[in-house]
Formats: structure tokens, sequence, C-alpha cells
């Protein structure tokens, strides 16, 4: 081996990121003239829940509640020289406790949002999704990631990689409502849905082809509303109006999707996470489908993605505070 090889190999690879359009930007300005919404802020009881939380009060993207054992907060943030007394403490002794409590305030109306702190995702919503005591409404809930793709132009919503594991035909429609919901509140007027599959054909040995075929013709007769839905579609055909045009797909939605409707959590998380650690792209996230948006960081999320997260709950449950506003008058 050369010594030029010698040298570039023992040399570390310099870290480059291109970002064509900061879509979280434009996600906070949009927050910008908005009252911030009250948010309980579930057992924030490690620095990153803590300090995410604060920031986006800061930000005043959000009135938190802090709820979780009073020492473990204050202690916390003491460590961390934050200043937590203009906010409210609600004392638990416990993760479960902690869940169960916020859900509470959220059933007497004194919290319009949740996020989650250092918890396990699965005790947050094994409280939200109680059938005696939760948050469920009319609609399946489900999670929608908004990923901020660097060299994609617009941001792409990806649902369900967090919540349904094998979702059925009705759970999907749920699911596909939910994001086209999301993308009108994020001033997406008429959102593109793309069903995805591995192909673009429908093919009985293939569930999910035959899923999307369904969700198309559910939509044809209004039973899915707001979006234009089209599937299968394999990925590529799906984001790029190339590989569309290659494989003859006459399609509005082909190369053009604003969301990502995936067969299972499976694909979903593994696309996800493909996008973020191959293509160094954000994914802020938000569950819904319950009472009000629920916020489910991450110890991986960076501050940028918390925020984002935080605004676009603030922007779902402004939305809902406009429209129940709207009923009481009416």
């Amino acid at each position: 081996m050369s010594d030029q090889a010698t040298q570039l190999t023992d040399t570390a690879t310099p870290q480059v990121s291109v970002r064509r359009t900061d879509k979280y930007s434009m996600l906070l300005k949009k927050c910008e003239l908005l009252p911030s919404i009250k948010c309980g802020v579930v057992h924030p009881c490690d620095r990153d829940s803590l300090l995410g939380a604060i920031e986006a009060a800061k930000l005043g993207l959000i009135d938190p509640v802090l709820i979780g054992p009073e020492a473990k907060i204050r202690a916390i943030a003491e460590a961390e020289g934050i200043d937590i007394s203009p906010y409210r403490l609600v004392s638990t002794e416990h993760s479960h406790a902690s869940a169960e409590k916020a859900v509470a305030l959220v059933r007497s109306g004194e919290l319009e949002a949740l996020m989650k702190g250092s918890l396990h995702t699965d005790a947050l919503m094994a409280a939200v999704v109680s059938s005696a005591n939760g948050l469920r409404t009319s609609r399946r809930i489900s999670h929608v990631f908004l990923m901020d793709v660097p060299a994609h132009p617009h941001a792409l919503a990806i649902t369900d990689a967090a919540i349904n594991i094998a979702p059925t035909l009705e759970d999907k429609r749920h699911i596909a409502q939910n994001a086209i919901d999301l993308a009108h509140v994020m001033g997406v007027a008429e959102p593109k849905v793309a069903i995805l599959s591995a192909v673009e054909t429908v093919n009985p040995k293939i569930p999910s082809t035959l899923d999307a075929a369904a969700l198309c013709k559910m939509a044809d007769r209004g039973q899915i509303t707001g979006g234009i839905l089209d599937g299968p579609l394999a990925f590529d055909n799906a984001i790029s109006e190339e590989a569309a045009r290659t494989k003859k797909i006459s399609s509005p939605v082909a190369g053009k999707a604003d969301i990502l409707l995936v067969p299972d959590l499976e694909a979903g998380n593994m696309l996800a996470k493909q996008l973020q650690y191959l293509a160094g792209a954000d994914a802020a996230g938000i569950v819904l489908g319950a009472r009000v948006p629920i916020v489910l960081t991450s110890r991986a999320d960076n501050v940028r993605t918390r925020l984002a997260s935080a605004a676009v709950m603030k922007l779902v449950a402004h939305a809902k505070r406009t429209r129940e506003a709207g009923n009481a008058i009416i």
C-alpha cells in the first residue's frame, strides 16, 4: 500500500451535511403568533426531557405542566441550573402514576396536549388507550413522522411507524385520515397519499397491495376525505417523478407524495430510520387520534427535532381549540 493510500485510510471522513430547505424553521414560524398550549410533560426525570420541555416553553410553544416525582425533577433542574418555578409541578410516585395523572388532567380539561418524558412509551400509551379512563376517540390512534429530508423539496409524512404493529384495512383507513387531517393543519390543502408496497400493481399474494386498492376505492366512496390517494406504489415511484415515468405510471400522486402510508410498523420504522441515518433526515413525530395530540420524544432526538415535534403538537392543539370554539358558538 502506498504512503498516500495509508494517509487517506488513516484520515477520518469529514462529516458533511447538505440541507436544501429547512422545513422545521418554517414550521416554527407558523407557531409564532399562536398562544402557547397547556401541555403535560409526563415524567421529565432526565436532563433531555426536562430541558426540551423548558426550551419549548421559552419559545412560546407550550405552557408546561411537569408531572412526575417532585424530588427527582427538582434535583435535575438544580443540577442543570434550570428555573422551574414559573411552571406547575404535579408530584407523582413513579412513571405509571405519572402517565395516569397526565391522562386524568386531560380528561378534566386542564391539559391540551401531552409530551413524553423519560418513561417508556408503553407506559404512557397504556394509560392513553385504557378503555376505562383513557383518551380514546372514535378514531384509531396512530403516529406520524414528519420527515425533513435534506435532498427532498418538501416535508414527508410517514405513517404509522410507531403505534400500530400490523394494521388492518379499517385501521389503515383511520391512519390515512389522521395523516390527511394533520396535513391540513400544516397548510397542505389537498395532500397526496401514496400507499406503499413492494410493487405498483395489485398482487393477491401481497396483502398490502390489496389494502392499497381497497383504500383508494374507500376514498372514491367518501370513506376517506380531504386527500388524493393512490396505491399500491413502490417507494421510488411515490417520491420520484422520473421513476414513475420510467415505469409508465400515470398518477396525480406518484412522484409528488406528501404522505407515505406504510404496510406495517416494521416497514415504516425501517424507512424512517433509514432516512435519518443514511440521508441525514430529521424526524419530528406526533400521535393523533386521541383526545389530544401527544409527542413521543426519543432519547436519540436532537433539540431541533424535539422543538419541531412540539411545534406540530401546538398547531394540532390550536386547530382543535379553534374547532371547538366554533362549535360552541354555533
